[in-house]
């Protein structure tokens, strides 16, 4: 019985100084919940980008780079081939880029990374896409013009590289201005760049 006892007491003993030296540890398990990061949080549809200016042209560039491609690759014999391949290259290529662009701007994803030249990055894509269909379409009609879906191509080509021009003045335009939105023109990039940089200079130093 007194061993039962001095068991007892000794568990007691013990447990309490455990108690103790958890209470005084400076290392106590955190409460505070952890929040999952939500990292698709910032993407949404930009209607008013789609309605701007530089979204509807960007919409129009990839319906007629569509368009162009699709009616090039209905040729089934050509004579010479060059032209209808170097015209295939171009619409297919203006396509996917601008496309890609226009699906970047649309979800305001070209705000997740901030420190590229997004309307750099755009005059580059339309002025290379507008001498790049000129030259196609001139010499896909040159050289290619004795059945209709050449000559439909050569149309949509041309059609194609007077929107991309067009697009090329607006987005110099905007360059020069300091990349400042237009009229009609969403604001989210400027006002990521400044959240961003917000938060980094409300952090602490780390010593």
């Amino acid at each position: 019985m007194r061993n039962t006892d001095e068991a007892d007491g000794f568990d007691g003993e013990a447990s309490n100084t455990s108690m103790i030296s958890g209470a005084s540890s400076p290392y106590q398990p955190t409460t505070e919940p952890v929040r999952p990061r939500n990292v698709l949080g910032g993407i949404r549809c930009d209607n008013e980008y789609l309605r701007s200016n530089f979204g509807v042209l960007k919409i129009i560039e990839v319906v007629l780079a569509l368009i162009s491609f699709i009616c090039i690759e209905t040729i089934m014999m050509c004579l010479p081939c060059g032209g209808v391949y170097f015209f295939e290259f171009v619409s297919c290529s203006a396509f996917v880029v601008t496309g890609v662009l226009l699906l970047l701007f649309s979800l305001n994803l070209h705000t997740k990374v901030a420190h590229i030249n997004w309307n750099l990055t755009d005059l580059l894509n339309t002025g290379i896409s507008t001498f790049s269909f000129f030259l196609a379409s001139l010499v896909l009609v040159a050289l290619n013009h004795n059945i209709g879906a050449e000559i439909a191509a050569g149309i949509f080509g041309f059609l194609a590289t007077a929107v991309y021009a067009f697009n090329t003045v607006l987005a110099l335009r905007r360059l020069r201005q300091g990349g400042r939105p237009s009229a009609g023109q969403t604001g989210d990039y400027t006002r990521a760049r400044t959240t961003s940089r917000g938060e980094v200079e409300s952090r602490p130093e780390l010593h």
